[in-house]
């Protein structure tokens, strides 16, 4: 998670943030036959990260309340967004290495056309979570947002959409994940079982041959 994410629900939200604040955050939870083995490891783990520089501030706690209040930094951010406005939201996973690099590209080619730039998501599979903020929908701003997403993921080698399925909105630009003949292969398959293309329509295959 991002501090701008942070500063979103602080701000919007009213939450409260139990360190200081800094670019990054990463929220762990462990889960295991013992709680003490877990407890032990985890307290291992963040020693050596604090010695070695990797981590700068933590907080840690087995109080069920306090967990709650943690979670709820994460998975309120896409409320907290919303009172900003408009929200443009993108699903994508990205090589580790380019992780954050879309979140950077995309403030430097909005700037101040929009009210905020973010990015949050699973670090262990490469999933980000983007999502750009307005006072209202601007289709001169969503211009300079799609297809240049995707393209810059296609770039990358990742995929257009990580966690929710391509749906009808990115359909048509499968082919910046998949190859031709992939792409081709689906659409037999479909054809083949769906001839009259009456199963979930208008989904997941590009519009063009």
């Amino acid at each position: 998670m991002d501090d701008e994410s942070m500063e979103c629900v602080t701000k919007n939200l009213g939450l409260r943030l139990p360190i200081q604040r800094h670019p990054f955050y990463m929220l762990l939870e462990t889960s295991g036959s013992s709680s003490y083995h877990d407890e032990e490891k985890l307290n291992d783990f963040l020693e050596k990260s604090f010695n070695s520089g990797v981590i700068l501030d933590g907080t840690l706690t087995g109080e069920p309340s306090k967990i709650k209040d943690m979670w709820a930094l994460r998975e309120r951010i896409a409320e907290g967004l919303l009172r900003d406005g408009y929200c443009y939201k993108y699903d994508v996973s990205v090589p580790l290495s380019k992780f954050y690099d879309l979140v950077t590209d995309m403030r430097e080619r909005l700037g101040s056309s929009v009210v905020r730039c973010c990015g949050y998501g699973h670090l262990g599979d490469g999933n980000l979570h983007l999502n750009l903020t307005g006072e209202i929908f601007d289709p001169d701003v969503f211009a300079l947002i799609e297809p240049y997403v995707y393209e810059r993921v296609g770039d990358w080698k990742g995929s257009i959409s990580a966690e929710h399925g391509l749906g009808y909105k990115k359909r048509n630009y499968i082919h910046l994940s998949k190859s031709q003949s992939a792409i081709s292969l689906m659409q037999q398959l479909k054809s083949l079982l769906d001839p009259n293309g009456i199963l979930n329509p208008y989904k997941v295959l590009p519009s063009f041959k």
